[in-house]
């Protein structure tokens, strides 16, 4: 199968791509044919290498994508050969004691597909027969596959860990990526009020026209603008995904009792800490990370019943990877950058 690849960690100019073995469903398992797949910033991490976590080598990225069932493995149920699906891109082993609770993100063993095994950027790829959903009739391919491993992460940090309520108001940090657009979107259909920071005025002006409440520039006065813009009061929801750039306004913009939520450090893992704001206005400091099969299907669930769409930045042919990677490490992108499969 033709598949994005790299034989050995590096930049950008390290992905092949190139014929692979064709991979086979084991128990359990089932193989995808692959119509669409999308990039997260993850991808850029996975290429590069992470310290701490092996990564078999040559490897193939990519966590989220769309396509049709091809191949049952041993003990598949409910499950028919042509099935157009998406998938959760969460590894989880199922039986320790996380998983048993239907917490699934918070396994012993959790993994993330593209990252702890071969991913999407191919023509087919193997995932557990349970992480399955039917694609939802309303998307095409191409957002069918943009919509897995943030919005689900979304999902999980605004209800699940946040207890998001209509009319509260949630700050959500660097419109324009897939978390924080995943957020807006989330956030809207639930009634919350949303402000959102970018440094660009274009992409401010697109998040407007997706339900933003309000716009403020990606400065060092960030908080203030939150707390003039709620009567001095501040965000109950902060949705960080940035980290370093952006902790310190986020503890700042917080209000008396709020909920800071952090899924990502895009920025850097090591920001300055105030924790006197912690303690004095009885912050919650929320990590949050992919999501249980529970939040999984509420989502899709959701995304189906309300017509979401996730918004598509850009498709690119599976061959031009390269490229598509060059514009998610611009970081220019509105959207999701996709990956389009012939199969």
């Amino acid at each position: 199968m033709k598949a994005l690849h790299f034989e050995e960690h590096g930049g950008i100019d390290r992905l092949q791509f190139g014929e692979r073995p064709e991979p086979e469903p084991g128990p359990g398992e089932v193989r995808v044919r692959l119509r669409a797949a999308a990039l997260n910033h993850l991808d850029l991490f996975v290429l590069a290498g992470m310290p701490g976590i092996p990564i078999g080598l040559p490897h193939i990225g990519g966590a989220d994508g769309a396509g049709v069932v091809d191949a049952l493995g041993p003990a598949v149920e409910g499950i028919e050969v042509g099935a157009e699906v998406v998938f959760d891109p969460g590894l989880s082993c199922g039986s320790c004691e996380f998983c048993r609770a239907g917490e699934h993100s918070l396994c012993v063993s959790f993994g993330v597909l593209g990252e702890h095994c071969d991913g999407t950027f191919a023509e087919q790829v193997v995932v557990a027969a349970a992480s399955l959903a039917p694609r939802p009739a309303h998307l095409g391919w191409a957002e069918a596959a943009a919509f897995g491993l943030t919005y689900l992460t979304a999902w999980r940090m605004l209800f699940t860990r946040g207890g998001a309520r209509a009319g509260e108001t949630v700050l959500i940090h660097g419109i324009g990526g897939g978390v924080s657009l995943a957020c807006l979107q989330l956030a809207k259909l639930a009634g919350l009020q949303a402000i959102v920071t970018s440094r660009s005025e274009a992409k401010l002006a697109r998040a407007a026209e997706l339900g933003a409440d309000h716009l403020l520039p990606a400065d060092e006065q960030v908080a203030r603008g939150v707390r003039a813009l709620t009567a001095r009061r501040g965000a109950d929801i902060v949705v960080d995904s940035v980290g370093d750039a952006t902790w310190m306004q986020s503890l700042k913009a917080a209000a008396k009792g709020g909920r800071v939520l952090t899924c990502g450090a895009t920025s850097g893992p090591n920001p300055k800490e105030e924790i006197r704001l912690i303690f004095w206005n009885q912050l919650s400091v929320l990590g949050s990370t992919m999501g249980s099969r529970d939040d999984w299907r509420r989502l899709v669930a959701a995304v189906a019943a309300e017509g979401l769409r996730p918004v598509v930045d850009t498709v690119l042919p599976l061959a031009e990877g390269r490229a598509a990677y060059s514009r998610l490490e611009a970081a220019g992108q509105f959207g999701k950058i996709v990956l389009s499969i012939d199969g």
